[in-house]
């Protein structure tokens, strides 16, 4: 059986575009599987007491320049160089949260990420048009309208907030956060910078 990654996934966070195609390659090189977990961050945050990290980090001296020196090296040893701060940063993920929901539930979670990252993270996608959402997602070949309807059903509703609440039960605090081995039941990694040793336990398999 095929070694399976669990990645807790999120729309809204920047991380979340840079580690992806990153994490694909990574995984194909070794035949390994990747499950997307839909969770909604800011409701991580909350339940863990975590914050975005500048504004954690906002008063420590030279803190986040330095972060962002690292993501500019991970940009440019990946070469994500189309990647661009998203001009509506921080959105409100969670009806895009909701629609993966319902998506995975279909078994498409991972195509729902791949019709979505580059338009939202490249592109600039107007988060707050549904019209624009839609007419990327049909282009994809997704039935829009319906995981619009979908994602205002109790149970989609009530089924994103279980997902976030069974990571971070499960140690998870942000994103990227991945667990590599059995569903459930995989060791944790944290942070895009962890894809050296994720490669390093998958060459042991």
């Amino acid at each position: 059986m095929a070694t399976r990654v669990e990645l807790v996934f999120d729309f809204v966070s920047p991380n979340a575009y840079l580690v992806w195609w990153p994490l694909r390659e990574l995984l194909a090189r070794y035949e390994a599987e990747i499950d997307v977990i839909p969770v909604f961050l800011g409701g991580m945050h909350k339940l863990t007491g975590n914050a975005p990290p500048m504004l954690r980090d906002a008063e420590v001296k030279g803190k986040n320049e330095y972060a962002m020196l690292e993501m500019q090296r991970f940009i440019a040893k990946h070469r994500l160089t189309k990647y661009r701060l998203h001009p509506q940063f921080p959105f409100n993920s969670i009806l895009l949260q909701r629609m993966l929901y319902a998506a995975d539930q279909d078994g498409r979670g991972v195509q729902f990420v791949e019709a979505l990252l580059r338009p939202i993270w490249e592109e600039g996608l107007d988060i707050a048009s549904p019209e624009a959402i839609g007419a990327v997602l049909a282009a994809a070949g997704f039935d829009a309208a319906g995981l619009f309807a979908r994602a205002h059903t109790d149970n989609v509703k009530q089924g994103l907030a279980a997902n976030t609440d069974a990571v971070v039960a499960r140690g998870a605090f942000g994103i990227p956060t991945m667990f590599v081995g059995p569903k459930g039941q995989g060791e944790m990694f944290f942070g895009k910078e962890r894809l050296g040793q994720i490669e390093e336990l998958l060459a042991k398999r």
